[in-house]
């Protein structure tokens, strides 16, 4: 993969598609769990969506690799790292937790007597754990994105704007 592109790195334009699509991901998760008529209606939407944002993160990690290997190590380099490569394995669990949601959702009813017990448990208890990764998907790829930023812009001094034509 390569690490620049036009001169820019590769990493800082892939990762916005993370820093979107995820927090994409998370709200429609959040939609889809909360609102049983969305689940019905935008289920399957949410879940490509939030399949998008997996694949996303692998690209986004490695290109993150490519870039941390041509820069002198700092601990924000590091803890930025460290924290990226946790996103996979949260948002990965979202996407199966959300998409079993939709499944088990779409289910017809069974009938009373059948020879198999109701599943009524199981819809309510993936809508819990749904919320819950989708928070916690949020929060890391924020905290995700302030150490990135840290590690990008810590040692930036600003100045005032210079325009052309000013006099003082």
């Amino acid at each position: 993969m390569p690490v620049f592109i036009s001169g820019l790195p590769l990493h800082v334009m892939v990762v916005h598609a993370v820093v979107v699509l995820v927090p994409l991901s998370v709200l429609a998760a959040l939609v889809v769990a909360l609102w049983p008529a969305a689940r019905r209606r935008y289920g399957w939407l949410a879940v490509g969506v939030t399949a998008v944002a997996t694949v996303c993160i692998p690209i986004a990690t490695s290109s993150g690799e490519d870039l941390r290997d041509r820069l002198v190590p700092t601990e924000l380099i590091r803890e930025h790292a460290h924290l990226g490569d946790q996103l996979l394995v949260f948002v990965a669990a979202l996407l199966v937790v959300l998409a079993a949601l939709v499944w088990f959702a779409r289910r017809p009813r069974e009938a009373p007597g059948a020879a198999r017990p109701p599943l009524r448990a199981v819809v309510p208890v993936l809508v819990v754990l749904t919320v819950g990764l989708a928070v916690v998907s949020a929060v890391q790829v924020v905290r995700i994105g302030d150490s990135g930023a840290r590690a990008a812009w810590s040692g930036v001094q600003y100045t005032a704007p210079q325009h052309e034509g000013d006099d003082g």
